[in-house]
């Protein structure tokens, strides 16, 4: 494993239409906002950690966290487990595992990167087909392990994360020695016959309204609201975060993460069928992850994600883990911390004893 130096590339934004051209100057946004949403969010981070920009082909970049663990003296070996590389949801970045940093990293080495096409990473074009975009942001995790020197490694995804921790797994398992899933998302399929009645009717004219665009559309066209938009539609996460923060940090954040130019948010659109169910669903491949590569669910019980979809792994494969974390949400992560993180240690600690 090698050792990060600091680098940053200053991030470049493409204007691919006359929309695009306009929007910068209506959103109040830009990729130095961003950095210093996220290092505001980092403050509370304890340890020392190394932040980098790491290169991949196509003139792109994966922006990463890392933590390292050192013995205690120079001269005394050390044993260390696999790296753990957390890969997080849709619309999120590296800083909202900021309460669970410095407690995952006592044990080992961590790593936190923005997916391909969110945060801080690069934004490039995505294929319009599902599973060449699948590919793409998969290909792009290989390429940063390489370039890290990562030889095997504990993989863990929240949301789409999972999903990509998943699909990357399938391709890739020689790499992974333990596979994490914290409420994945895609792994059903969308139903045969979906009852449209079980779907709010508001819900149902908002998805035919905006199909024709990106997720996070109206959060970009609500220009100056859009940072009060965030603060009003997504108050939870004040609170998942209240323990540590008392002001708008969050939000802010959550705002610059998403306000700026489509990539990976739209190639997740291409990716998905409404209402938010996947085109390649994971449960159809799951199966085919080798016996040998250990793969534990985590969930919130009060998420709007079931386990359903981990039992059902269960089912073929009953060495899998579940986990269910009481009182927590689909961001099982913030709103239990202290939780999660003694389950994530608990799972991990398992393979090296």
């Amino acid at each position: 494993m090698r050792r990060m130096a600091e680098e940053v590339i200053p991030p470049t934004q493409e204007s691919c239409s006359w929309l695009s051209s306009w929007l910068p100057s209506w959103r109040p946004t830009s990729p130095t906002q961003l950095k210093d949403a996220e290092e505001k969010m980092l403050k509370i981070v304890r340890g020392p950690f190394s932040r980098q920009h790491v290169r991949i082909s196509n003139g792109n970049f994966l922006w990463t966290l890392a933590f390292s663990s050192q013995p205690c003296s120079p001269s005394l070996p050390s044993h260390q487990r696999s790296p753990l590389v957390l890969l997080h949801g849709f619309g999120a970045g590296v800083a909202l595992w900021s309460q669970n940093l410095d407690s995952l990293s006592g044990s080992g080495p961590v790593y936190s990167l923005d997916l391909l096409g969110f945060g801080r990473s690069s934004r490039p074009q995505f294929s319009t087909d599902p599973e060449a975009a699948e590919e793409q942001f998969v290909d792009a995790l290989e390429e940063w392990r390489e370039r890290v020197g990562i030889e095997e490694m504990l993989l863990l995804g929240h949301n789409l994360g999972g999903y990509l921790a998943a699909a990357y797994t399938l391709k890739y398992p020689q790499r992974v020695k333990h596979l994490l899933l914290v409420e994945p998302w895609g792994f059903p399929a969308r139903p045969v016959n979906p009852n449209p009645s079980s779907i709010p009717v508001w819900i149902r004219a908002m998805g035919a309204f905006m199909s024709p665009f990106n997720p996070l559309a109206g959060l970009r066209l609500a220009g100056p609201l859009g940072p009060m938009l965030v603060q009003t539609i997504r108050s939870d996460f004040k609170q998942k975060y209240s323990s540590v923060f008392d002001d708008n940090t969050v939000s802010d954040y959550i705002y610059h993460l998403n306000a700026q130019d489509p990539s990976g948010e739209t190639a997740f659109k291409n990716m998905t069928v409404p209402y938010g169910w996947a085109k390649r669903p994971m449960l159809e491949r799951i199966g085919q992850v080798p016996a040998a590569i250990p793969i534990s669910f985590i969930y919130g019980s009060r998420s709007s994600i079931d386990s359903d979809s981990g039992y059902a792994v269960k089912k073929t494969r009953p060495d899998v883990e579940i986990k269910v974390i009481r009182g927590a949400g689909h961001y099982v992560f913030a709103d239990h911390p202290e939780d999660f993180n003694q389950t994530v240690l608990q799972i991990i600690a398992k393979d090296e004893r």
